[in-house]
């Protein structure tokens, strides 16, 4: 799939994905009656679906929103904006791009999946792989919903082509798109297959969509319909389809990319014809088809590009500190999850950094009006630096949206919150023992809820550590609020009922009267 849904993003697809007020056809451009008569361009429809994310919204911002903007990042940028509107709850641009952005990408990604739902029914092809095709737009369009819900909340619900430019449409409640979410994710697990060839590696499958139903019904606190979705992948038709690789680094690096732990994961890929070192991509037709976060959580220095932009907090390391595995050592997971002093355990002087060592990267300390931050340490599951000496802005390197160690601990989480702790070890402690450490049955045995609960947000903080999943954690827990200042003092800003959701980007507000702010905007 890195060569096959990655990327086609043909003359044709480009045509009916955009809409301008200044509308005049080009006699010698395919029109939308051309585009959707035959099921090459049904497969091309689909195609850009995918790669709606590598637009930069949604391959970079939206990891400022999910990683940054929870108690484990933080901004160091010399950009105040950036400061502002993602990491320290200070909005000062309802239209800031870097946010807008994500938004706007969800929509796109909408718009195409709905035109193939309108579509591609009345295409003459065969009737399975219609089916799947349906099925991976039903999936796509449920995802870029479900990231709508958990950072906007009350936003309008389309469900067809646009056909005009100036559409008012009013806000759905939370509730309204968290349904819409369940609704399409449900019905592609009907319509889903269990698993591609070697050429379509990477598309939706049935247990990608029951693993977000499950992701879904948990941000909803329905833990037992959560725990029926995935027990589909953990004890039921998809057991033995998904297992932990024995080495966990190798879920961050692109040489082992789609491998067995993974449920869904981001294809990106090298254009060709690129060199790999700078912001222009020199391929043939002038695609990104990876990812531009990488330059922006690098570590300052690195060449040719190095932002950290967005950084650690030090409190997470020391979350890996707190036990040592079997054998005694340090938990091998904070040298994958981290770039800092102490990456090599014998420190500054051993630790490398894109091929150069940490103490000569001369890194400068943070901002000392942010606590904390003069220790800095790096994300590093999104970087290159295994395979090269230099940071990019078209990244190779997939990302691991669902993992099955997710599975399994959201799996446990769902099943103690139905009064089943004693079953939820089990797959806690397969996590554990894949790094090395004693399984939680036989070092805190009976725990109550409450406790399990507990030491399932250790668990989840050590296992998936900046993949995009802290701040959907945080507000399942119910945990958002200024008392996580005291491992982020950015949340001592944080205003309870406002600060939970985006506001909705001020341009659509003006352009739509039916729509309205998000409250506390």
């Amino acid at each position: 799939m890195k060569n096959k849904i990655l990327f086609i993003l043909t003359a044709a697809m480009v045509f009916i994905s955009c809409q301008k007020k200044l509308d005049i056809q080009n006699p010698n451009g395919p029109t939308s009656a051309d585009i959707w008569q035959t099921p090459g361009y049904a497969q091309l429809g689909v195609n850009a679906i995918y790669s709606t994310y590598h637009r930069v919204g949604l391959s970079r911002w939206q990891f400022f929103v999910n990683i940054i903007r929870s108690d484990e990042g933080l901004s160091a940028s010399p950009n105040a904006d950036l400061i502002n509107n993602f990491d320290i709850f200070h909005v000062t641009d309802y239209n800031y791009f870097e946010r807008r952005t994500i938004y706007q990408d969800c929509y796109v990604g909408i718009d195409r999946c709905n035109q193939v739902l309108d579509n591609v029914p009345n295409i003459d092809l065969d009737a399975s792989l219609k089916t799947q095709l349906l099925g991976e737009a039903t999936f796509m369009r449920g995802l870029f919903y479900y990231y709508l819900a958990e950072y906007w909340g009350n936003v309008p619900i389309i469900l067809h082509t646009s056909t005009t430019s100036d559409q008012n449409l009013p806000n759905s409640s939370r509730d309204s798109v968290w349904t819409q979410v369940e609704t399409d994710l449900t019905q592609a697990t009907t319509m889903l297959p269990l698993s591609y060839g070697p050429a379509d590696v990477g598309r939706a499958t049935r247990g990608a969509a029951y693993a977000l139903l499950g992701k879904t019904y948990m941000q909803e606190k329905k833990y037992q319909q959560a725990a029926n979705a995935l027990a589909w992948l953990v004890t039921g038709d998809g057991k033995g389809l998904y297992d932990l690789v024995p080495t966990y680094r190798d879920n961050f690096t692109a040489a082992t990319e789609n491998n067995k732990e993974s449920v869904f994961e981001f294809q990106n890929a090298l254009n060709p014809s690129d060199n790999h070192d700078d912001d222009v991509n020199n391929g043939a037709d002038n695609l990104n088809y990876g990812t531009s976060i990488e330059p922006f959580f690098a570590p300052r220095g690195v060449q040719p590009f190095g932002f950290t932009d967005g950084q650690a907090h030090r409190w997470v390391v020391w979350e890996f500190l707190k036990e040592k595995t079997v054998s005694g050592q340090r938990d091998p997971r904070l040298e994958a999850s981290f770039l800092y002093d102490s990456t090599d355990p014998r420190g500054p002087d051993y630790t490398l950094v894109y091929g150069t060592t940490w103490t000569n990267m001369n890194y400068p300390p943070g901002p000392a009006n942010q606590p904390g931050t003069q220790n800095t340490v790096c994300f590093r599951k999104l970087l290159t630096d295994s395979t090269s000496n230099t940071s990019s802005f078209h990244s190779p390197n997939n990302y691991r949206f669902i993992r099955y160690a997710d599975v399994l601990l959201l799996y446990a989480e769902a099943l103690n919150a139905t009064g089943q702790t004693a079953q939820a070890y089990q797959y806690v402690d397969r996590v554990r023992e894949r790094a090395g450490l004693a399984p939680l049955s036989a070092t805190m045995p009976g725990l109550g809820q409450q406790q399990f609960l507990d030491q399932l947000k250790h668990e989840r903080i050590t296992e998936l550590s900046g993949e995009g999943h802290r701040w959907e954690d945080l507000d399942r827990w119910g945990d958002l609020g200024p008392q996580l200042a005291n491992r982020d003092p950015a949340f001592a800003n944080f205003v309870v009922g406002r600060d939970e959701l985006l506001p909705i980007p001020q341009q659509d507000i003006d352009s739509d009267p039916n729509l309205k702010q998000n409250p506390g905007y």
